[in-house]
């Protein structure tokens, strides 16, 4: 099998990436490992988020510190995941595509800079401008499947976010 043919490409002047994605549409929906690894990616978020609401204070720093590493994290591989869909479209690389998947790891490096509660926050919003970016580009390379998903994990990871920072800020007010 050529190269190219493992990669799923066609050959010069082949279609797009989107159209030959347009006719395959069940070969882009998440899997039920993708399924079972995202949503399962929500236990440290929400597990560290209701322990700052039930731990003692003295407990309060250090895990807001590792959801906010955790989240920071998380954020890095959403702009990264920019970088691969560049690369499976590699004959015509958008370097638009390219630059928007460093942008929120430097973004999560500056939350892991800010004060533990504001940088909470900064992943909270940076988390619903990934999603956004990925509600354009995603139907560009036939992953609207992925959205739905990626809506529950947005949600679930910005209100984790928040809450902790909601309680840090509590705390020292």
């Amino acid at each position: 099998m050529r190269n190219d043919e493992r990669c799923g490409a066609t050959g010069a002047g082949s279609e797009s990436t989107a159209g030959r994605a347009m006719t395959q549409p069940n070969r882009n929906n998440p899997s039920r490992w993708a399924q079972g690894l995202g949503y399962g990616g929500l236990i440290p978020f929400v597990g560290l988020a209701l322990a700052m609401w039930f731990l003692a204070p003295s407990n309060h720093a250090l895990t807001a510190s590792a959801l906010l590493s955790y989240s920071a994290t998380i954020v890095s591989f959403l702009g990264a995941i920019h970088w691969g869909l560049t690369m499976r479209d590699a004959p015509s690389p958008k370097a638009g595509r390219l630059v928007w998947g460093v942008i929120p790891s430097l973004m999560a490096w500056v939350a892991l800079l800010l004060p533990t509660a504001y940088g909470l926050l900064l992943i909270a919003v940076l988390l619903w401008i990934c999603f956004a970016v990925d509600r354009v580009v995603y139907p560009r390379f036939g992953l609207q499947a992925w959205l739905p998903m990626r809506r529950v994990l947005s949600i679930v990871a910005s209100l984790s976010c928040a809450a902790a920072a909601v309680q840090l800020i509590g705390l020292t007010l």
